[in-house]
């Protein structure tokens, strides 16, 4: 059962979160929050798996709240759920340490995924999001191990994560299952050493340019 905690200072958004989660089998509300200063007291004493985190909020943001939930239990998962993707939102919550990033008017069945995914150690992101960190990123030419040892397949998916895809759309693509994507999409970060989707992106780019 993955615990989740709802920190937004919008009621009507955290009940309809709450309905949304509490309809899942494996997923349990454990608490809601209504600013940031709440939600690092709430983290503390209810130890979720995962804090789906609103940014713009009255005293203590979810930025802050983030850094100081992170500072004091690492191991909590953090997904932002905001209604701003722009870059003065994006990178500082990516910095406060946050795992994920989607928007507000994502489909439920995204935000699910998304919290699911989180609590997997995955770093999901919105695809507007994606695409803009992939641009960014691809720009900067960080470094990553020499790709060795891709199957036909593997070379596939990494080309459309790099287009910014999600694992469905590359299933559809590719003709293949979720679960399919999913196992290449885990052994292309093991050979690239890339942590997450972004950074595989990165990969792509460093082969294209080999």
């Amino acid at each position: 059962m993955i615990r989740v905690l709802l920190v937004d200072d919008q009621q009507l958004i955290r009940a309809g979160l709450r309905m949304l989660c509490e309809a899942e089998g494996d997923l349990t509300v454990v608490g809601e929050a209504g600013d940031g200063r709440e939600a690092v007291a709430l983290v503390a004493r209810l130890v979720p798996d995962v804090v789906v985190m609103d940014l713009r909020m009255p005293g203590v943001d979810g930025i802050s709240a983030t850094s100081r939930i992170l500072a004091a239990r690492p191991a909590t998962r953090v997904l932002v759920l905001t209604t701003f993707g722009d870059d003065d939102h994006l990178y500082p919550a990516l910095t406060a340490g946050a795992c994920g990033f989607l928007l507000k008017d994502a489909p439920p069945a995204e935000i699910l995924d998304g919290i699911r995914r989180v609590a997997a150690g995955d770093s999901p992101f919105s695809q507007e999001v994606l695409r803009r960190l992939v641009r960014r990123a691809v720009g900067s030419r960080a470094p990553l191990k020499p790709i060795a040892g891709l199957t036909e397949r593997e070379r596939d998916v990494l080309a459309l994560v790099a287009d910014g895809l999600s694992n469905a759309e590359i299933a559809e693509r590719l003709h293949i299952g979720v679960t399919t994507v999913k196992t290449h999409v885990t052994a292309l970060m093991t050979k690239t050493g890339a942590p997450n989707r972004v950074r595989l992106a990165l990969a792509a780019q460093t082969a294209a340019d080999g």
